[in-house]
């Protein structure tokens, strides 16, 4: 009592943080008993009927609920790992530019598509990759194409990824510029005078104080395996792409708004988020324990 007398001033300034958690976070997740109904929106969820697990059978049972699956990993699993190593590189190559003026203006230049929304960009790129667009016309010079990079199965997934670590690798730079900035200068002073030249000072100085920063980053990741960009993939994709393009958050879209499957998409949201946050658990416990990361 002695010490909440103390400090309540910031209880009451945290009060509508919580509020508006609990209000946006906690109460809506009694709609999670949809998962276990054939829900009808016009019988509510007292009065729908009670199927159990169904729902989840149903999941497993259809081709192409496990197609989704397997689009979803597939995506996320590759925009993890490009999005982890073309930070990492570009975050040595820029510090290796010498006018800070030119290291400024390129970064700048690269945080820029981080802060476009997807609607934006996606219409832009859906202009630039299709038949008629500059980059057709750019392959077209050289006797290649034309490609339908968002119509065909075979490159819908590589320009989703492409397009993807474009957007975000400059911002995703920004923590491992961090941990540069962190590096004691003396170690490069010390190899300096020992000999070595730049080359030999970023692969034996750089990139190991980079590498428990590479570890943290990669493990968190771990936690957003599944979410592989829904508002990427929803404002650039069609049905003749679903085949290699349609992931989860697509797929519980479609079920719940186009189809009217609520109980359905439900289960499939359900199921999503509890192995999300088995990885995220998973994710913290390899940061603890090979990084020496620590939330608490």
């Amino acid at each position: 009592m002695r010490t909440l007398k103390r400090t309540w001033p910031f209880h009451v300034m945290l009060l509508p943080a919580i509020i508006f958690l609990i209000i946006f976070s906690y109460i809506p997740m009694g709609g999670i008993v949809m998962a276990f109904q054939n829900y009808k929106p016009w019988m509510g969820i007292s009065g729908s009927e009670w199927v159990g697990l169904d729902n989840f059978r149903y999941l497993f049972e259809r081709e192409d609920s496990l197609q989704v699956i397997w689009n979803t990993l597939i995506i996320a699993v590759l925009k993890l790992i490009f999005n982890l190593f073309i930070p990492f590189v570009f975050a040595i190559l820029l510090n290796e530019v010498r006018k800070i003026a030119v290291q400024r203006t390129i970064q700048t230049l690269v945080y820029l598509p981080h802060f476009l929304s997807w609607v934006i960009l996606g219409g832009i790129l859906i202009d630039l990759l299709s038949n008629e667009g500059l980059v057709n016309r750019a392959l077209g010079a050289f006797g290649l194409g034309p490609y339908f990079f968002l119509g065909d199965n075979d490159w819908f997934r590589f320009t989703i990824i492409i397009s993807d670590v474009w957007k975000e690798f400059g911002y995703n730079t920004i923590v491992f510029l961090a941990a540069l900035a962190g590096i004691n200068p003396s170690l490069y002073e010390a190899a300096e005078i020992d000999g070595a030249g730049r080359w030999k000072q970023t692969l034996h100085i750089t990139v190991p104080s980079l590498v428990p920063m590479l570890m943290v980053v990669g493990t968190l990741a771990l936690g957003n395996v599944l979410n592989a960009g829904f508002d990427q993939i929803f404002n650039l994709y069609n049905p003749l792409v679903y085949q290699t393009g349609d992931i989860i958050d697509t797929f519980v879209y479609r079920s719940a708004m186009v189809n009217g499957e609520m109980g359905f998409a439900t289960a499939i949201g359900l199921f999503k988020s509890v192995i999300s946050m088995i990885l995220i658990l998973v994710s913290y416990s390899l940061a603890k324990k090979y990084a020496g990361y620590r939330i608490f």
